[in-house]
């Protein structure tokens, strides 16, 4: 048994795959499966703000991709939004502010539903949490996790679709966040009845650290695939 690090890469299936958008857009992304067998559930990632600096690899993401195929048996699917560069490549156009967006979130859920993945949930981040809030609310989502939600984009009536939606909605928020603090969250979240505020003590906007990635991929398994949290630690 080896300590999973910062920086550790457990074995999967791991495929660069194009997305293609109903506007006529490529975008680049990478699937990661479990090696050896079927997957029991699939994230479909939303990154943060690429006028930022986010982007398919931004680190939890990466992270998640890194060791919940393994360790939970989940399919993880990131993908670059327009516009968005990583080292995987560029996705074509621009940067739309969430609008065309709504381009990129269909066709992965197209991808997911072609490919036959079970169980899909969002995983947003920031940005990528509007983009759930807004253009998330479609028959094969599950639910969704929201990492350190803004909700700049979103609005009180995209709350009040998603609580008759009827979806879990979990939030993770962190205690010193930029934007969006927990108890402030229990009030701009007052409309989506159903959804769970989770406080993380002494975690920031980045989740920076490694205690920190481990609490987030710790909730996101627990409401994905509890079967299989806590996480371990060691491989």
């Amino acid at each position: 048994m080896t300590e999973i690090r910062s920086e550790t890469v457990l074995p999967a299936r791991r495929e660069d795959v194009e997305l293609h958008t109903a506007d006529g857009l490529t975008l680049v992304g990478e699937l990661a499966l479990p090696l050896d067998r079927d997957p029991v559930a699939t994230l479909v990632t939303l990154h943060p703000l690429p006028t930022a600096g986010g982007f398919m690899d931004s680190h939890v993401l990466k992270k998640a991709s890194y060791r919940l195929p393994a360790l939970a048996d989940l399919a993880v699917l990131r993908f670059n939004t327009r516009g968005t560069t990583s080292p995987r490549g560029t996705s074509e156009g621009h940067f739309d502010a969430g609008d065309g967006e709504r381009f990129d979130v269909a066709a992965a859920l197209e991808f997911v539903e072609f490919r036959d993945l079970p169980h899909v949930w969002l995983l947003g981040w920031s940005f990528g949490t509007d983009l759930a809030l807004v253009h998330g609310r479609d028959p094969l989502v599950e639910g969704l996790i929201l990492l350190s939600p803004p909700l700049r984009w979103s609005t009180p009536g995209d709350l009040e679709a998603w609580a008759e939606f009827g979806r879990p909605v979990t939030a993770l928020v962190p205690e010193f966040d930029d934007f969006l603090r927990p108890e402030q969250a229990r009030e701009r979240f007052a409309p989506l009845r159903q959804a769970e505020i989770v406080p993380v003590d002494g975690a920031k906007h980045l989740w920076v650290g490694e205690k920190s990635v481990r609490r987030v991929l710790d909730e996101v398994v627990a409401r994905v695939n509890p079967a299989r949290s806590p996480l371990p630690t060691d491989y």
